[in-house]
């Protein structure tokens, strides 16, 4: 099943797959024999890191060429080189391989490897009387090319001989004339409706040293312009982009009709995706970044994917979440909340349950002996039989959540109080018989008693507790550094200001100084774990070494999505 394919029952109550609209032409394509081969592509720009919007292209696209038997391309768009770097391009390449796996090296490309043939695709076009070099700069084209309501007029050099072009879109080549004093342009037609075919510029002047193709050009192709030739000489069969492209589907056909491309691909425009409460501006990524907020593009609160990544979601989760969200032509938005749920259903059943204590106390069982230290057998899930069993070392001095623990009680409230009885997760019934504080009234220490007759499956059945709670032996506790996460945006006063700044969050990340589990000891950057009643969490891949383990929350146990 394709990642938007859906199983419903009909009438009859049969199952009946339900496919989605591009699906539904790709069937046309192939059954009236206007497309043999599928052949897809993930086109970027390496000009920043990829978000969330992205995967569900890459997802798209590189589900459909599976789907049908067909190719799968990975290709940057790096017709700009005043934007883009090497970086980018490194980054974007270990986004596709953590989604969808190793790439072939065969099916990697790059726009810039074309730039001769986009070349000869321009003069081809100036041959054909399609394409003439314009003079007026980029006040005076704004100035002709009219509005929504009225129609552009024709440049003044528009007109020019076909050798005169020729001439003249050699010496651009040639670097004779200034940045942005000629363009070539696209002689289409001045009163479109359609602004975008109002002789669009296709090739411009800029002197800039290119991460792939270095100093051998100076003048570089408009995307427009470049990216239908890119589709067209890979043998794209199905050009799958955005919604805003929409208005640039003629100008996209126009190029393929023009240069005479025998097989000329299918743009087909679907809906972004888009997420709620969430920061994807490439600009105000960068500002973040730039002013210290964050540590990187790859900051566990953003949504880019490296940063979703290093936080600890999985490519199955992102899939799901894809899958959940749909294909279609209507714009809408996706909860944050069902990419937590997401991330929850695929790590709930895979991944070893384990006990902390985050912002940790220390509990004196006070009738235990002393420096005595037993091993108890704890399920690693207990959903998932197959994952086994673990020792988990018990002692006198423990350390349990902050939380976990009140002199004044509220109502309802089932964990540990002076006086109240309660279970220690997968050991022993312990009763607060006492606790210590400092100066300013924090509590320091919970002093209890323990019953030896409750130890878990020993069968006891005297009496019941209504409260449990996890918690490490102080002995054998591995100290760690814990970083809580939350969203970056403050949710109750939306994503930006009116001036176009962000409204962040000052909570959106907590430091607690932990400790786990001494299994936990060995734990390896990105290996992901739940942390019994706090949430799942994943080993920093950035921060982390074997002295000092650093875990970032992946999401909490809470939920408020529900599946529909």
């Amino acid at each position: 099943m394709s990642s938007s394919e859906d199983i419903r029952d009909n009438a009859e109550g049969e199952s009946v797959v339900s496919r989605n609209f591009i699906e539904n032409i790709i069937d046309k394509d192939l059954e009236d024999g206007s497309c043999e081969k599928i052949v897809t592509r993930f086109p970027p720009e390496p000009n920043g890191y990829l978000h969330i919007g992205h995967a569900k292209s890459i997802i798209l696209n590189s589900g459909l060429a599976k789907q049908y038997g067909g190719d799968f391309h990975l290709r940057f768009d790096d017709t700009n080189p005043m934007k883009e770097k090497t970086e980018f391009v490194d980054s974007i390449m270990e986004d596709v391989r953590w989604i969808c796996g190793d790439l072939d090296k065969e099916m990697v490309f790059y726009a810039s490897n074309y730039f001769d043939t986009m070349y000869e695709c321009a003069v081809k076009l100036i041959k054909k009387g399609k394409a003439f070099v314009c003079d007026l700069n980029a006040e005076q084209m704004r100035e002709y090319r009219g509005t929504l309501k009225e129609p552009g007029k024709n440049s003044p050099y528009r007109e020019r001989s076909i050798e005169e072009n020729l001439d003249l879109f050699e010496r651009m080549r040639a670097g004779e004339f200034e940045d942005g004093s000629r363009v070539l342009r696209a002689k289409i037609d001045m009163s479109s409706p359609n602004i975008n075919m109002r002789d669009p510029v296709i090739y411009r002047v800029a002197r800039m040293e290119h991460h792939n193709a270095g100093e051998k050009w100076c003048i570089y192709p408009m995307y427009d312009f470049a990216h239908p030739i890119e589709d067209a000489v890979e043998g794209v069969s199905h050009s799958l982009c955005t919604l805003e492209f929409e208005d640039h589907r003629p100008l996209y056909d126009w190029v393929v009709r023009e240069l005479e491309f025998e097989h000329p691909p299918k743009q087909i425009e679907f809906a972004k995706l888009y997420l709620t409460n969430v920061v994807t501006g490439k600009r105000y990524i960068k500002k973040l970044v730039e002013d210290g907020i964050v540590d990187g593009w790859d900051d566990p609160r953003l949504v880019s994917i490296a940063a979703l990544r290093r936080r600890g979601f999985t490519p199955e989760s992102i899939r799901n979440f894809i899958e959940l969200s749909g294909i279609s032509k209507a714009q809408s938005s996706s909860d944050y909340a069902m990419l937590e749920y997401c991330i929850r259903e695929d790590l709930k059943m895979k991944r070893p349950r384990m006990m902390a204590a985050i912002d940790p106390v220390k509990l004196v069982i006070t009738n235990y002996p002393e420096s005595e230290i037993e091993y108890l057998d704890v399920a690693n899930n207990p959903e998932n039989e197959s994952m086994g069993t673990r020792k988990v070392p018990f002692g006198r001095e423990l350390y349990i959540d902050r939380e976990d623990f009140m002199i004044e009680p509220p109502k309802k409230y089932f964990r540990l109080y002076p006086g109240n009885e309660v279970r220690l997760m997968n050991a022993y019934f312990v009763t607060c018989t006492d606790y210590l504080t400092d100066e300013d009234g924090n509590v320091t220490e919970v002093h209890c008693t323990y019953d030896p007759e409750t130890k878990s499956g020993s069968g006891f059945t005297g009496r019941k507790v209504k409260g449990t709670i996890q918690w490490v032996c102080a002995d054998t506790a591995k100290q760690v550094e814990v970083r809580l996460y939350e969203n970056i945006v403050d949710e109750q006063k939306g994503v930006y200001n009116e001036d176009g700044t962000i409204n962040l969050n000052p909570d959106s990340l907590k430091v607690k100084t932990s400790y786990v589990e001494p299994a936990l000891a060995e734990a390896k950057p990105m290996d992901s774990f739940q942390f019994v009643r706090q949430g799942y969490f994943c080993v920093d891949s950035k921060d982390s070494t074997e002295e000092h383990l650093v875990f970032n929350r992946i999401v909490s146990l809470k939920s408020s999505y529900r599946p529909k």
